[in-house]
Parts: structure tokens; sequence; C-alpha cells
């Protein structure tokens, strides 16, 4: 598990994606350190040696799909929060595709987190019928190929404690290693993943 430590009463789960702890992940986690003095928690829920490269993404989904999955993902994610809750005023989940339903699971348990923010977790149209307990702020691109972003973007935002964006042009546009990354989208939606952050701890 990647971990850094401010002695913060706030902490932040961070989910990583089907590729693993990447560089990408590393860099979001050392951020979060960095600007908002936050605790945070990255732990490796595929359990291999390395991260999966961009060019293995079909490699990447089948060890997910067929090793993790979000029955196992979910739970672990719980376990982790529960055992560092009592060490925190707040703990906050922070998701990435796979890693964003992961996180959006958890909004259902009162009391669990304080606050989820996810981004492009397009399996979230599986598990419509959460409605959650804390605030939620959920970022997808404006294009997927396997749903029809508007449709799920109207639904989630009828829920209550749901704020939904939609922003870059494709999945992966936060991540620089990503051939969807949108320089402009990614800045936005990190300026108002911050913005949600501090909101949540004051």
């Amino acid at each position: 598990m990647l971990t850094y430590l401010n002695n913060s009463d706030t902490a932040v789960v961070v989910v990583h994606e089907i590729y693993g702890i990447n560089e990408h992940m590393t860099n979001t986690c050392q951020a979060l350190f960095e600007q908002l003095l936050v605790d945070v928690y990255c732990p490796d829920l595929l359990n291999v040696e390395r991260s999966f490269r961009y060019d293995e993404e079909k490699l990447a989904y089948g060890h997910f799909v067929h090793n993790v999955g979000f029955k196992k993902a979910f739970p672990q994610i719980k376990s982790l929060i529960g055992q560092i809750r009592e060490q925190y005023q707040a703990v906050l989940v922070l998701g990435f595709s796979v890693g964003a339903t992961t996180a959006w699971l958890c909004t259902e348990e009162e009391g669990l987190c304080d606050g989820v923010i996810g981004y492009y977790g397009s399996r979230i149209r599986d598990y419509t019928d959460i409605d959650p307990t804390c605030p939620v702020l959920l970022f997808f691109p404006k294009e997927e190929q396997s749903f029809n972003v508007e449709e799920l973007s109207s639904a989630l935002r009828k829920k209550n404690n749901v704020r939904v964006e939609v922003l870059g042009p494709k999945h992966g546009f936060s991540d620089p290693g990503s051939s969807h990354y949108c320089q402009e989208s990614a800045l936005k939606a990190n300026n108002e993943m911050i913005e949600f952050i501090k909101a949540l701890q004051s």
C-alpha cells in the first residue's frame, strides 16, 4: 500500500484503476499529500508485483474482472476505512475508473466515509439504485463507448448529495499518461476536487 502521512485529521483513500498503482496514481497521492496536507492511503487491489502498462489494457481489465472485481475491491476498501476511521475527523474516498465505481459503493453505508470523488466511473451505471449517504462529486467524459453519458449524468443529478461534472472528451482525460489526456479538463477537475475536499474539511 502506498501511504503518505501528514498527521492530518483528514484521510483520503485513493482507489486505483485497472492498471494498479502506476505513475498517475503515485503523482495523484503525492499532490494530495503536498497540496492539501492530508494523509493518503492507496492500497494495491491487484496483488501483482507491478502495475500494468497502458498498452496492456485488455490484460489489465481481464485481471481485474477475473481476480478482483467489485465484490473483492469494495470489501478491501471498506476494511481499510474501518482500520483508520477512528484516527480521523474525515475520511474521503477518491477513485478512478473501476476505482470510482468502488468509491461509489462506499456511499451507500451510513457513516463509512464523509465524501467521495469519482473520475469516469463508467460502471456506476450498474449501481444507480444507490442513494448516497455522503457528498459525492463525479467527473465523466463527454463520450463513453459503452453508455450514454448524458442519460447517466441526468439520473445521478436527481439524487441527493450528488454533483456531476461532464468535462474532458474521453475516459482518462485527467491522466497525463493517457492518449485521452486533456490538460484543460484535468486542471478544472483537479481544482473542483480540491475545493470539494476543503469544503468537507471546514
